[in-house]
């Protein structure tokens, strides 16, 4: 029986209502589903590091809160480039996630070509912590101040030389944008990891050392070091008598440099989900235990929105990658 337009039109409309209240549903039903199997975290450095004492830290929070373990998988590879391949193949369920840091973002702007899109593989979940890092000299050195470091690099250009960790880590490329920041005539000499460059400034080889405040405080309180700055935008707590570069004024009044760790997803993941995963993360490193424990690391807890790591990504490849470009570092 043929149906009149009344009804017809009716019909239409009941059923144009039952398809906007699922499209309207699907996100709370996505989230509700979630996770439906264990998580897993990969981690781009071995086990029993900062990176990957903070990710156990979070993951075990996460766990509790969704109801499923959180596995920790390590892939160390230089620049990260395992780890970040195994999460941007993986499906976008937010089963799978990635730790990125500051040095997702150096590798992002030091290497030619990367088997994942840095901005495009991924969607950013929460940051985790931050750290800072400083300048230091030996405890014996003639330079008191980073004034004094500044003034003898500029009435000898040329002849400061400052040792950091390997050429393309965040410590190298910070102590890069310092010298070209206060444009200053230095040195920058890598070195195969922390301990040869703190060897080779205590030994007088270089004049200063740039590197995470981490490994260099047990140095700076055994009285073998002296930091002469901070180069975050505030003072560390650690070192709450310490000033940051930018209170130096002049062309480093602006400077501020830390390094950071977060979490991310594959690209295409729920957005009901990833805002999930981001609520978690903020509540786990905002808990007291948490906080502790990352502090024992020399660690600042702290979260963000998917936005703000979205933001502060971006802002470190364009940097870094200007850095890079600047100072004439080879790609790798």
């Amino acid at each position: 029986m043929p149906i009149d337009p009344l009804r017809r039109r009716l019909l239409q409309g009941a059923a144009a209502g039952a398809l906007g209240a699922v499209a309207f549903d699907m996100p709370a039903w996505a989230e509700a589903a979630f996770p439906s199997r264990p998580l897993r975290l990969v981690v781009p450095n071995g086990p029993g590091g900062a990176a990957d004492l903070t990710a156990r830290a979070v993951g075990q929070k996460l766990a509790a809160a969704l109801g499923k373990p959180v596995v920790i998988d390590n892939r160390p590879s230089a620049g990260g480039v395992v780890a970040g391949e195994t999460v941007a193949r993986a499906a976008p369920d937010g089963h799978t996630l990635l730790l990125i840091s500051s040095g997702t973002a150096v590798s992002a702007a030091l290497f030619k070509r990367l088997p994942f899109d840095t901005l495009k593989d991924f969607a950013p979940v929460s940051q985790m912590a931050r750290f800072d890092l400083g300048i230091a000299v030996a405890q014996n050195s003639r330079f008191k101040s980073l004034a004094d470091l500044l003034a003898h690099a500029r009435a000898n250009p040329g002849k400061l030389n400052i040792g950091t960790p390997q050429i393309g880590t965040t410590q190298n490329l910070a102590a890069e944008l310092f010298k070209l920041t206060a444009g200053i005539q230095a040195q920058v000499v890598p070195f195969n990891g922390t301990p040869p460059a703190v060897t080779a400034v205590m030994g007088g080889e270089i004049d200063a050392v740039v590197d995470i405040l981490g490994p260099l405080l047990p140095h700076l309180q055994g009285k073998a070091l002296r930091a002469l700055a901070v180069l975050g935008r505030e003072r560390a707590p650690e070192l709450p008598e310490v000033p940051a570069v930018r209170e130096s004024g002049g062309p480093l009044a602006d400077f501020n440099v830390t390094s950071w760790n977060g979490l991310a997803v594959p690209a295409g993941t729920p957005p009901a989900i990833v805002e999930r995963l981001s609520r978690e993360v903020q509540a786990a490193v905002a808990q007291p235990d948490v906080k502790k424990q990352l502090q024992a690391l020399n660690l600042s807890a702290q979260g963000s929105s998917p936005a703000q790591l979205r933001a502060l990504l971006d802002a470190d490849i364009q940097r870094w990658s200007e850095v890079i470009a600047k100072a004439g570092l080879p790609k790798l």
